[in-house]
C-alpha cells in the first residue's frame, strides 16, 4: 500500500502510542513502477533468507521523487545494491527502507533474513505445524522483504525456493511451476512464474509435507486446468467436497458472470493456524482447514455450506480482486462486497434461494446492523483508519455486498435481467489488470446498466443503518403507502442526507392473501406516498420482499396482520420477517415492562397460533420450516432498545420457549418422531436434521428431563455430525449426567481432530448452563486450549463473547474475562485480539450498571503499555 507510512498521508505529531489517522483524500500514486519483482528464497523453519530483485521505473503518472520508500515490518536489510553495486546510502525511517534513486529504470536487490517459527502475528512467512506459509492481506508482505506494500503497485512476479526435501516435499507459490529440480546436500527447488501483474497482498508461498486431491476443470475455451487441494496425508479423504465445490465455482462464475479461470493451474492449501478464512492469493489460495475439511463424521451441514460458499468467494476473486485490484484500501468493498454477493447468488443457486437468502440477512443483522449503530460504525467506504485490519468488517463485506445487491435489483428492474450482468462485464473489459476505486465500479454498472446511480453514491459515503417508517391508509377504492426514512447519526456524520431505497411490496387481500402482483418502489427523498386503485377495503402491507434494502422496517401492524403475513405470504422472506415481527414485539414490550396481564396472554396466543400453523404446513419444506421455527437472538433482540437489561431479555425470551414447549408438545413430538426416520441422505435429510434439532430446543426449555434423554439418544445413534452436535448442543445447556457423559464421550471420540475439538470448545462457551462462565474458566485451563491457534482462540472466547446470558453477567465477570483475553493476546496476535473488542464496545447500549462495568475494561485495556495498533484503534473508537 503503504498509505498508512507515508507522512503526506497522516495527521501531524501523533503520540507514539497513538498511531496516525490515514485518509482517503490524501491518496497519491506511488511515484515508482516496479514492473517486475524476482524472489529467492532459502527456506528454514526459523532462518528463511530472501533476497529480492525489483526492476522499478519512475511512474510517469505520478509526482516524481527521488527516492522510493520500501516498507519494512520487523526486518533488517542485510545487503542494499543498486544495479549490481552495493549502496550504503539508504536509510531507515521508522520500519521503511529510504533509498535514494535517480531518475531512470533500476534493479534494486535487498537481501533480508527472517525467523518464521517467531511470527506469532501470522502475517507475512511463518510456521504453522512444521510447514511454511504466507499470509499477505493487508500488509504482511512487507514482514517478509521490503518493498512498496500497497494495492495500487502491481507487479509481475518470479519465485525460486529452495529448501530440505525431507521437511519441504512440496513447493507452492502462485502461478505456474515453470522448473524444479535436486540440490546438494538433500535440497530441492522449484521455480515459479505468475504472467499476471498483481499487488504484493496476493503473493503466497507454501513448504511443507502436503498431499494433493487432485482433479481438472476444462474452460469453456478449451484450457485444460489442473486442480489440487493440497493437505496433511491423513486428511485427505475429507477435500472431496472441497474439490467438488471448487468445480462448481468455475463452472457458474462462467455461465453466471462470464468469468473464465486464467491459468493452468489452481491450488488450494489447508492451514490450521490462520487469522482468516480463507486468502485468494492468485492461483494459491491459502485456507483455514475449517473451510476445506469435511465428512459427515466431523462436519455438519451448516460447514459444508460453509466451505462451499468461502471456496466460491476466493475463486471468485479471481476476477473480483486480482484481475481488478483495490486502488487503496479505502476501496475494500469494491473486491470483497461485490465477491460476498457473488458468493452469496452462487450458494443461492447452489442451496435453494429461500433459505440462503434469509441466513444472509441474519447474519448481517446480528453482525453488521449493531456495527452501524455503535461507536466503530463507518462507511462501506471509509473515510480514514489507523489500522487498515480492523475495516475488514461487516460493514465492509456485508453491507457492502447489499448495496450492490440493491445495484443489481435497480438495474434489471429497469432494463431487464441482464442489465447488472452488462454493467459488470463492462467493469471488468475496463479495468482488468488495474487498481480500480469503488466509483469506477458504480460508473461502470451506470454506464452498461443505464442508470443514474448520482444519490445512490450516497451508500458508500453514510454510515449508519436507515429506518423507514411505514403507514398504510384507505380512501375509497385507494390505498396510500407513506413511507419516511432517515438515517441516523453516526460518529463523524451527524447530519445525512435521504439515499435511495428500493423496497419491492404487495398487498394482500386479508381474507384471502392474495396479491395482484409485486411492485417495486423506490424511496428517494425524505418522505413519499403511492397510491394504489382498485382496493375495496384497506390491504395487508407485504414490504421489503426479499429484503431488497438494508434498512430497518418500523409500522404499526396488528397481530391479526402479521399472523396472516407469516401464514399465507408469498414471499418467503415477508414470511419469516412476520414471523420475527410477531416475536420480536412481544419480548421488546415484555422485557421492558410494558405489557399487561391481558397484553401479554395475547402475545402468547399469537405466537402459537403462528408456530402451531408453521409445524402442521405440509407445504413447507423442512429447511424453510427450520427458519421459521427459530426465535430472534437475544443479541438481536437487545439492539431493539435504547439500554437493554440482557437479565431481563435473556428471562422472558427463555419463558417464551419454555412455553411454546408446553403449548405446542404434541406438535413437537410428532414433528421429531417424523424426521428422525428420515435417512442420512434421503431427500430433504438434511432440513430434517434442522428441526429435529430446533423441536429439541424446545423441548429442553420446557420438559428439560425428556428432553436430555431425547438429545442421549439422539447423540448415542447419530451417524452424522450434525445431529450429534445438535443434540449435545441442547445436553449442555442443561444440568443432567447426559451431559457429562456425552461431553466426555464426544472429546475422546475425536481428540485428534483439531476443528472437532474446537466444536468441543464452542458448544459450551455457548451454552444455557448457568455455570458457563466457570465452565470456560475451567476449559481454558484445558491442555487442549492455546492462544497461539486463532481457530481455538476464537473456538472458546469468542463463542463466549456471543453468549448474552454468560458474558452480560451481572457481576462483569464475564466483560474482565474478555478484556484479561485481549491483553494477554495482544502482544501475541494483535489482529485477532483486536475483533475482541466490538463485544465491549456496546456499552452503550446496555443498561447502566453493566455499561458502566464494560466501560471500565475498555479503559483498563486503553491504559495498558505498549498496545498495538489493531487493538489502539478499536478501543479508542469504542470509548469515543
Amino acid at each position: 500500500m503503504d498509505i498508512a507510512r507515508n507522512p503526506e498521508m497522516a495527521d501531524a505529531a501523533p503520540t507514539p502510542h497513538e498511531p496516525p489517522v490515514i485518509w482517503r483524500k490524501d491518496y497519491q500514486a506511488f511515484p515508482w513502477l516496479v514492473l517486475e519483482i524476482s524472489l529467492d528464497f532459502e527456506l528454514s523453519i526459523d532462518a528463511t533468507l530472501v533476497t529480492s530483485r525489483l526492476t522499478v521505473a519512475p511512474n510517469a503518472k505520478a509526482k516524481a521523487s527521488d527516492t522510493i520508500r520500501l516498507n519494512g515490518d520487523g526486518i533488517t536489510p542485510l545487503s542494499v545494491k543498486v544495479d549490481g553495486e552495493v549502496v550504503n546510502d539508504w536509510s531507515m525511517d521508522g520500519a521503511d527502507l529510504m533509498l535514494p534513486l535517480n531518475q531512470g529504470a533500476h534493479e534494486v536487490e535487498i537481501t533480508t533474513q527472517i525467523d518464521p517459527a517467531a511470527n506469532t502475528q501470522l502475517m507475512g512467512l511463518y510456521a504453522s505445524n512444521g510447514m511454511l506459509c504466507t499470509q499477505c492481506e493487508a500488509e504482511g508482505f512487507r514482514r517478509i522483504t521490503f518493498f512498496p506494500d500497497r494495492p495500487d503497485v502491481l507487479s509481475t512476479y518470479s519465485v525460486r525456493m529452495s529448501g530440505p526435501k525431507v521437511q519441504f516435499p512440496v513447493l507452492l507459490c502462485n502461478g505456474n511451476k515453470i522448473a524444479e529440480g535436486e540440490g546438494a546436500d538433500g535440497t530441492h527447488w522449484a521455480e515459479w512464474h505468475d504472467p499476471w501483474p498483481k499487488p504484493s497482498y496476493l503473493f503466497a508461498l507454501v513448504a511443507g509435507d502436503l498431499v494433493a486431491n487432485s482433479s481438472s476443470f476444462t474452460t469453456r475455451s478449451g484450457r485444460e486446468v489442473e486442480l489440487n487441494v493440497w493437505v496433511r496425508e491423513e486428511d485427505v479423504p475429507r477435500t472431496d467436497h472441497a474439490v467438488g465445490s471448487l468445480i462448481k465455482s468455475m463452472e457458474w462464475d462462467e455461465q453466471a458472470f462470464g468469468r473464465e479461470y486464467d491459468l493452468d493451474l489452481f491450488n488450494i492449501v489447508a492451514v490450521s493456524d490462520f487469522n482468516m478464512g480463507a486468502m485468494e492469493n492468485k492461483g494459491l489460495n491459502v485456507f483455514n482447514t475449517k473451510f476445506v475439511l469435511a465428512d459427515p463424521d466431523t462436519a455438519t451441514d451448516a460447514d459444508y455450506d460453509a466451505i462451499e460458499g468461502v471456496i466460491g468467494h476466493e475463486y471468485f476473486h479471481n476476477w473480483s480482486g486480482n484481475r481488478v485490484t483495490c486502488r487503496d484500501w479505502f476501496q475494500l468493498s469494491l473486491k470483497e462486497g461485490f465477491t460476498v454477493l457473488r458468493d452469496q447468488l452462487f450458494s443461492q443457486d447452489m442451496q435453494g434461494e429461500a433459505v440462503k437468502r434469509i441466513e444472509d440477512v441474519r447474519v448481517l443483522r446480528a453482525a453488521q446492523f449493531p456495527e452501524d449503530s455503535g461507536p466503530l460504525a463507518h462507511p462501506i467506504r471509509p473515510d480514514s483508519f489507523r489500522e487498515i485490519s480492523n475495516f475488514y468488517t461487516a460493514t465492509v463485506y456485508n453491507k457492502g455486498a447489499e448495496v450492490i445487491r440493491m445495484m443489481r435489483t435497480l438495474a434489471n428492474s429497469g432494463a431487464g435481467d441482464d442489465a447488472f450482468r452488462k454493467g459488470t462485464d463492462l467493469y471488468f473489459d475496463r479495468h482488468d489488470g488495474e487498481a480500480a476505486t469503488c466509483e469506477d465500479f458504480i460508473k461502470a454498472i451506470e454506464d452498461g446498466a443505464g442508470l443514474d446511480l448520482t444519490q445512490f453514491r450516497l451508500w458508500y459515503s453514510q454510515a449508519g443503518t436507515p429506518k423507514v417508517e411505514v403507514s398504510l391508509a384507505h380512501d375509497g377504492d385507494i390505498a396510500t403507502l407513506t413511507l419516511k426514512q432517515q438515517v441516523p447519526a453516526t460518529p463523524g456524520q451527524t447530519d445525512k442526507l435521504p439515499m435511495p431505497i428500493p423496497l419491492k411490496v404487495a398487498l394482500l387481500d386479508r381474507e384471502t392473501g392474495a396479491h395482484q402482483g409485486e411492485q417495486l418502489l423506490v424511496l428517494d427523498v425524505a418522505e413519499k406516498s403511492f397510491d394504489f386503485a382498485g382496493f375495496d377495503k384497506l390491504p395487508v402491507l407485504s414490504i421489503n420482499r426479499g429484503f431488497t434494502a438494508p434498512v430497518t422496517i418500523s409500522r404499526q401492524m396488528n397481530r391479526d396482520d402479521l399472523l396472516l403475513l407469516a401464514a399465507r405470504d408469498d414471499d418467503p422472506f415477508a414470511r419469516y420477517e412476520a414471523m420475527q415481527e410477531l416475536i420480536v414485539g412481544h419480548l421488546v414490550a415484555a422485557a421492558q415492562g410494558r405489557l399487561s396481564d391481558v397484553d401479554r396472554k395475547a402475545g402468547e396466543v399469537a405466537i402459537t397460533t403462528a408456530l402451531r400453523a408453521i409445524l402442521s404446513d405440509d407445504s413447507l419444506d423442512d429447511a424453510m420450516r427450520g427458519e421459521l421455527m427459530l426465535l430472534p437472538s437475544q443479541t438481536y433482540l437487545m439492539e431493539q432498545i435504547a439500554a437493554a437489561d440482557p437479565g431481563a431479555i435473556h428471562e422472558e425470551r427463555e419463558g417464551l420457549k419454555a412455553l411454546l414447549g408446553v403449548q405446542l408438545a404434541d406438535e413437537f413430538h410428532t414433528l421429531y418422531d417424523r424426521v428422525a426416520q428420515i435417512a442420512f441422505d434421503a431427500p430433504g435429510a438434511r432440513g430434517a436434521r434442522k428441526v429435529k434439532t430446533q423441536a429439541l430446543v424446545f423441548m429442553a426449555a420446557s420438559e428439560p428431563s425428556e428432553a436430555a434423554k431425547l438429545a442421549a439418544q439422539q447423540y448415542d445413534r447419530a451417524d452424522n455430525m450434525t445431529d450429534r452436535q445438535g443434540a449435545l448442543m441442547v445436553l449442555c445447556g442443561l444440568e443432567c449426567p447426559e451431559r457429562t457423559q456425552r461431553l466426555i464421550d464426544f472429546y475422546n471420540r475425536y481428540q485428534g481432530n483439531a476443528l472437532v475439538v474446537d466444536k468441543w470448545f464452542t458448544l459450551q462457551a455457548l451454552s444455557l448452563h448457568p455455570s458457563a462462565i466457570e465452565h470456560v474458566k475451567a476449559l481454558a485451563e484445558h491442555p487442549d486450549f492455546t492462544l497461539k491457534n486463532p481457530n481455538r482462540v476464537r473456538s472458546l472466547y469468542m463463542a463466549f463473547a456471543g453468549n448474552p446470558g454468560a458474558f452480560h453477567a451481572a457481576n462483569g465477570e464475564g466483560y474482565r474475562m474478555i478484556a484479561d483475553l485481549i491483553l494477554a493476546l495482544d502482544p501475541i496476535n494483535p489482529q485477532t485480539a483486536a475483533r475482541f473488542v466490538p463485544a465491549l464496545g456496546r456499552w452503550r447500549k446496555i443498561e447502566p450498571g453493566r455499561s458502566a462495568l464494560m466501560r471500565v475494561e475498555l479503559e483498563r485495556i486503553a491504559a495498558a503499555p505498549s498496545l498495538s495498533r489493531d487493538t489502539f484503534e478499536q478501543v479508542t473508537r469504542s470509548l469515543g
